[in-house]
């Protein structure tokens, strides 16, 4: 479901029949029309030859021109060549339109004394790579393991259960029974004849070809409903829809997400109502309505933008393969996306491990942020889902989507409108955290992870070329955002405030840089501190004593007894001397507010615990330090701690 899909190997679309180039996307499509056998043996460079092509027509080779994509045969196009020596190949048109191209070769392969498996070209050239079964003969003889991902009841899945546990939401859960999930789904009766009546039998529909793994062009919903209807066994090949998008039609009216998923989506909370609904342009991916037939494969991808998923099966079964979403294994999804090793190399024996999860009809399951998985369809099978952006984890969303730029996946595959949802969100969150909204840990660090990314957009519409200029300007949903730089910078400002790396005190170390933030005034344009009405700052407080204590342990955790010890009875005891000195400061501000009136009162309580010998102790004071000690006397101890409320 809305998977981000990667660019086809050429390799792979040399192996499909059904293959034609897409210059744009770079992904090979697949022809729908074939009229007959003897079309579909000819490329533009054939001579009418038919009994030198009949003979020839079972082993025939086929090469792809890199510049207009057109396939011709080798034998007619290739002059005599090696094939598999090919790297990047011109037919003799583009060649003499631009006569820079050049045909050039792979280098030669390494020699090695070690005998190794002679693969078989003929058989892989007659199409075996285009067997849909061949994703299944992958899994032959690996280790998988069974999940141990939570079981859960549909109204443990809320609010409260993802504030109040770290690892919500950080796993899939299962959700055996759609009960108390605040879901709402057709009937599982419901026929693709009828999803074709309601939704639109001409509606176009994206259809992926297995065995290939690439899109079909020029598949209606009413050509759908035939293909599913068809007895599996004559069926010609096995073909999987993942992407149609029901959002605004008769068949997404029946359809609502989990209470949970409606509570944390982005485009739910912070895309300006007004602007969703028929006649404008949002992100359309909370409603998704999934069709696969028996046997088809869902190679491995991460949902785009690493959004989390929902994902209802109506009727019939799914299996899932995940591989979790560790910095090691991400780094190993993006050497293998969009390359040869697709193909030809199983991800799983690139990472950790993949684990295994069975759904059945009725189930429902929430997958979190970036999980790598790839699925398969034991049986015809009728899901409903959506994606979703969220707030828990935004460092993740962001490194998916830089995994997607650095593979090439084309901007239709991508989340719609992701950089100005972004800005909507950042804007929401910088009015809540003016008015002294609270949010959680995980919150925080994700608003800070998002605050880093606008003000990496804003650099770009600063110091960009100004192409990128003018992409990143046009993200800026300018009814809610005047200016972009100052908002992301500040946005940054106050979550860092928020999580306490800064005080309004910053910079109370260096006197100059306090004393140069003062005279310049804000460091924001259009930002204006809030002033207080009063500020009163009471008197110093002040306190020297004799007490007794044991000195600090020389273990390591000894900083943290003392951590431990705030009250000053608990310090006291029958151990040595030592003198105390305590300073209080309180500050307490005042102002009035639209519906009362705030106050701050800010208290630093500073303690200073110097253990001194009984003839240093007598008759202190003043604020003195001790007197030196010999060189045959240990230094005294000292501790300080320091307090606030």
């Amino acid at each position: 479901m809305a998977k981000a899909r990667r660019r086809s190997t050429r390799t792979n679309a040399a192996k499909s029949p059904e293959h034609d180039a897409d210059s744009d996307t770079g992904e090979t499509s697949a022809k729908t029309e074939q009229p007959n056998r003897a079309d579909d043996d000819k490329c533009p460079a054939c001579k009418d030859d038919k009994d030198d092509a009949a003979t020839v027509a079972e082993k025939e080779s086929w090469v792809r021109c890199d510049a207009c994509k057109t396939w011709y045969h080798w034998r007619c196009a290739g002059d005599g060549g090696d094939l598999e020596r090919i790297d990047k190949w011109f037919c003799k048109e583009c060649l003499e339109k631009n006569p820079s191209r050049t045909v050039t070769f792979k280098p030669p392969a390494r020699k090695s004394a070690r005998k190794r498996t002679q693969l078989d070209y003929a058989n892989l050239n007659s199409g075996l790579e285009s067997d849909p079964n061949r994703w299944m003969l992958m899994l032959q003889g690996k280790t998988i393991k069974d999940d141990d991902f939570p079981r859960m009841k549909g109204s443990e899945v809320d609010l409260e259960w993802l504030e109040g546990n770290e690892d919500a939401l950080r796993q899939p859960i299962v959700i055996p029974e759609p009960e108390g999930l605040g879901l709402k789904m057709p009937s599982p009766d419901l026929s693709i004849d009828e999803i074709a009546e309601v939704v639109g039998e001409d509606h176009p529909v994206e259809v992926i070809d297995v065995a290939s793994q690439s899109n079909v062009p020029g598949w209606t919903l009413k050509k759908w409903a035939e293909y599913y209807d068809t007895d599996p066994q004559k069926r010609d090949k096995i073909r999987n829809v993942i992407s149609l998008e029901i959002s605004g039609t008769k068949l997404g009216d029946m359809v609502l997400p989990p209470k949970l998923v409606r509570d944390l989506d982005w485009v739910e909370k912070f895309w300006p109502h007004t602007k969703k609904g028929r006649g404008h342009a949002y992100p359309k991916v909370q409603l998704y309505c999934l069709m696969g037939v028996a046997h088809a494969w869902t190679d491995w991808h991460i949902d785009f933008a690493g959004s989390s998923v929902y994902y209802h099966v109506l009727r019939g079964a799914k299996v899932f393969y995940f591989i979790r979403p560790t910095p090691s294994n991400l780094a190993a999804y993006e050497r293998w996306s969009g390359t040869d090793m697709q193909s030809n190399t199983w991800l799983g024996d690139m990472v950790d491990e993949v684990i295994k999860v069975e759904l059945t009809a009725g189930n429902t399951m929430i997958i979190p942020t970036g999980w790598i998985h790839a699925v398969y369809t034991p049986v015809d099978t009728l899901v409903f889902g959506g994606n979703f952006l969220h707030s828990y984890n935004m460092a993740t969303q962001l490194r998916v989507r830089e995994i997607e730029i650095a593979t090439h996946v084309p901007k239709k595959f991508r989340f719609p409108f992701f950089a100005k949802l972004c800005w909507y969100v950042g804007e929401k969150y910088l009015r809540d955290l003016k008015a002294r909204e609270e949010f959680s840990s995980r919150v925080l660090e994700s608003i800070e992870a998002l605050a880093d990314f606008l003000v990496s957009e804003s650099r770009t519409m600063e110091r960009g070329t100004e192409q990128a200029k003018r992409g990143a300007k046009d993200q800026v949903p300018g009814d809610r955002v005047k200016d972009a730089p100052a908002l992301a910078r500040e946005l940054r400002w106050r979550v860092q405030q928020a999580q306490g790396h800064l005080s309004e005190d910053e910079g109370e170390g260096d006197p100059r840089l306090k004393r140069k933030r003062s005279e310049g005034g804000p460091i924001f344009r259009h930002f204006k501190p809030r002033s207080w009405d009063k500020v009163l700052e009471k008197p110093e407080e002040t306190v020297q004593k004799i007490v007794k204590g044991h000195k600090p342990p020389e273990e390591d955790t000894w900083d943290t007894d003392w951590v431990d010890r705030l009250d000053e009875s608990a310090m006291e005891g029958d151990g040595d001397e030592l003198e105390l000195r305590r300073r209080r400061d309180i500050v307490v501000k005042f102002r009035k507010t639209g519906k009362g009136l705030e106050r701050q009162r800010i208290e630093r309580l500073v303690e200073r615990w110097q253990w001194v010998g009984p003839h240093e102790a007598s008759g202190v004071k003043t604020e003195q330090s001790p007197a030196a000690p010999s060189s045959a006397e240990a230094p005294p101890a000292k501790a300080e701690m320091n307090g606030g409320s």
